[in-house]
């Protein structure tokens, strides 16, 4: 399903549902999964385990499996004005908020330690929530940002500000779309082909919108949102005194076009073998002049770093040369700019307002703004993560389902094991590394063996910037920290009150967050069909993330390293263009299509991870015929428990947004890969003529 793949993309992590921006934006408080879905989308409890409530059985399913599953919901259920999507995702997303609100609120009952999680999430919600204060501050906890932007009189001073603000702010769970203001972006994780240690990653950044299309592309949409970005960008300076931000805001769309054009593009960042480029310290001078790339490191406390992998390098050389090149006053403008819109949630209600019309009404067609109640549990969540996640496991997160979900998992690895003997076109040489992949795969469900330690973390009750501003550094020093050292195989990319799920290929692990392992996705009680073709899909997607476009470079080390012989390769790709091909076809809106290759590793995990689901769930029969229940046979209580899950409703401004930044297929269409396996074919009887069949020949099994 997704919520990070990545622009470290392949090589770093493959979530399983795409994670957006904020529908309230702050500085990096994330939406539920893009697939997000209704409150009320859960299951019917029916024998069966699906929601037959839900289906509109009026066509066949061969005339539109989506909707065959999903119809009835999709008529009667509206998007909640606040959102931008609804579906299977939100339901579990709202409970793990809900849970999350009661454990804050307890949180700070019998008066805590300073010193503990506890009061450290007791006094982050309050601040939070502290508008008053918030109000009274004004701009004043962003003095010295904007001071020292002020102060930019040279290019030595401009390279000092873009290396202070240099974070550790890519996000790992939809870093696909590495969307972030800051000039550049730090990522540690293990080097590609030297996995016994970690190194620095240098990304591209430096726009405000959502990616480099939102300033490039010629379609209509995109003009009018350039248009209205404009005027946000003006109304934002003005609310902070700028009195010529008229001509402020013509000189940031400028920049940040010209930023845009220096940009590397989604598909070819996922491009693993593009992307590895050990550059020494001194390289920078001499491949990316134009940025003063030593007092740049000195400003980011990276002065102690041999090498770095610049992950675009092209792109980097361009953004240099832009530093030296354009006019100090127009980085001073975008930097002022870049830091308001930053933190504006966090900013007196002028700003969040104007921030809130832009991001969330604009981008994605939210109507109204959330609760900030809603914003300050997952701010919360996000900059105190493991702090409340340990909480969250204790109350939430029994043994007995960490049990039962490992026991599935072991069943799913144990099926694509033994789905890689049948592969006819696959040589025993390639089986045997591909098999040794699948023995050395790390699985963690639920939470981490170690827990983050907030004890020097300093949060204040009345200072909601302030909190998150040091959380931030926290989090920079965090992983600053990591480069040099051994690698964690156990790390943790997610928390446990995550809705969602991650592939690690550099780890060859995977981590399955406790928030996601809740009904409907997986319900202990539920008939076995349905948990297989639900949260089994989910375990499958995430596994076969190892072997898909980017997880097939990697071997069972984590290295970047060619496992493959020349046929299979060629047979692994030419299937891999096959689906990129039918995934090109579909239509999102009028004249926006689907980008098979941008979504590619994404189609391939959903293919190959449903048939392991499906083959696990045929072994967990035990031989046994599948009970007939609610008149529905076990396939098709599997495919309709599949489907349900993507179970989604996307407004026009959102789903225009995902289709170009995302890696992921929208919803619709990830239900629909059941048309490229067999068994579904047979469990609804679909025909040559019904809009969804495929001649066996065009069928893609890739795993």
């Amino acid at each position: 399903m997704t919520s990070a793949r990545w622009i470290l993309a392949a090589a770093v992590c493959t979530s399983l549902a795409a994670c957006g921006h904020s529908e309230a934006p702050t500085e990096k408080t994330p939406a539920p999964a893009s697939t997000a879905a209704a409150p009320k989308a859960t299951a019917a409890a029916t024998p069966s385990g699906v929601d037959q409530a839900g289906m509109d059985t009026s066509k066949p399913a061969g005339d539109g499996f989506f909707r065959y599953t999903n119809g009835t919901w999709l008529k009667n259920t509206p998007i909640p004005d606040d959102r931008s999507s609804t579906g299977a995702f939100l339901a579990l997303y709202e409970k793990a908020q809900k849970r999350t609100a009661e454990l804050i609120e307890q949180a700070g009952q019998g008066n805590p330690a300073a010193t503990s999680p506890e009061r450290k999430i007791a006094d982050y919600y309050a601040a939070y929530m502290n508008t008053d204060a918030i109000e009274k501050a004004g701009l004043t906890p962003l003095q010295p940002q904007l001071s020292a932007i002020e102060g930019i009189a040279s290019r030595n001073d401009l390279a000092k500000v873009l290396g202070s603000e240099l974070r550790a702010d890519v996000d790992p769970i939809n870093a696909t779309n590495f969307h972030t203001d800051h000039l550049f972006g730090l990522f540690v994780t293990q080097g590609l082909t030297d996995p016994s240690q970690n190194i620095a990653y240098l990304l591209q950044g430096g726009v405000s919108m959502p990616s480099r299309d939102y300033y490039l592309s010629d379609d209509a949409a995109m003009k009018e949102t350039r248009a209205k970005y404009r005027t946000y960008v003006a109304a934002l300076l003005k609310q902070a005194g700028d009195k010529n931000a008229e001509a402020e805001a013509d000189t940031v769309l400028a920049l940040e076009t010209k930023i845009a054009q220096a940009q590397t593009s989604l598909v070819d960042s996922q491009d693993v073998h593009k992307a590895n480029n050990l550059w020494s310290m001194a390289d920078f001078a001499r491949k990316a002049p134009g940025l003063d790339w030593n007092a740049y490191f000195q400003a980011a406390d990276l002065t102690g770093l041999k090498t770095v992998d610049v992950w675009q390098p092209e792109a980097t050389t361009r953004l240099a040369k832009l530093v030296g090149s354009e006019p100090l006053a127009a980085w001073k403008t975008l930097l002022r700019f870049h830091t308001l819109d930053r933190y504006a949630t966090l900013l007196p209600k002028g700003y969040a307002d104007l921030a809130f019309d832009f991001h969330a009404r604009t981008l994605q067609g939210v109507p109204q703004q959330r609760a900030r109640s809603k914003d300050a549990i997952d701010a919360t969540s996000t900059d105190l993560g493991d702090a409340v996640g340990q909480i969250y496991v204790k109350h939430y997160f029994p043994a007995s389902s960490k049990a039962e979900v490992e026991t599935m998992v072991g069943n799913i690895v144990h099926a694509f094991d033994q789905g890689i003997d049948t592969l006819a076109w696959m040589t025993p040489a390639t089986k045997a590394k591909a098999k040794e992949k699948i023995k050395t795969l790390r699985v963690s469900v639920g939470y981490p063996d170690t827990w983050r330690d907030t004890a020097s973390l300093e949060i204040k009750p009345d200072d909601a910037l302030g909190n998150h501003l040091r959380a931030e550094a926290a989090e920079y020093a965090h992983q600053k920290a990591k480069i040099g050292q051994p690698v964690d195989r156990g790390e943790w990319w997610m928390t446990p009150q995550t809705v969602n799920a991650v592939n690690l290929p550099l780890q060859n692990a995977l981590n399955f967050p406790a928030a996601i392992l809740e009904a409907p996705f997986f319900d202990p009680k539920a008939d076995p069909a349905a948990n297989y073709g639900s949260i089994g899909a989910v375990i499958g997607h995430e596994i076969s993330h190892s072997f898909d476009n980017t997880g097939a470079d990697f071997d069972a080390q984590g290295k970047m390293q060619n496992w493959w012989t020349a046929d299979d390769l060629k047979h692994f790709e030419a299937a891999s263009q096959q689906l990129a091909k039918q995934y090109d076809a579909y239509e999102v809106l009028p004249g926006l299509h689907v980008n098979g290759q941008q979504t590619l590793g994404e189609n391939i995990a959903d293919v190959s991870g449903l048939t392991a689901a499906l083959a696990a769930y045929h072994a967990s029969l035990g031989g046994k015929p599948a009970p007939v229940i609610d008149g529905l046979t076990g396939d098709q209580r599997f495919f309709i428990a599949y489907g349900q899950t993507w179970r989604s409703k996307l407004r026009d401004a959102a789903a225009r947004q995902r289709v170009n930044t995302d890696v992921h297929a929208p919803a619709q269409f990830r239900a629909e890969t059941v048309r490229n396996l067999d068994d579904w074919y047979q469990a609804f009887d679909v025909k040559p003529g019904q809009t969804m069949y495929l001649d066996p020949a065009q069928r893609v099994k890739i795993w």
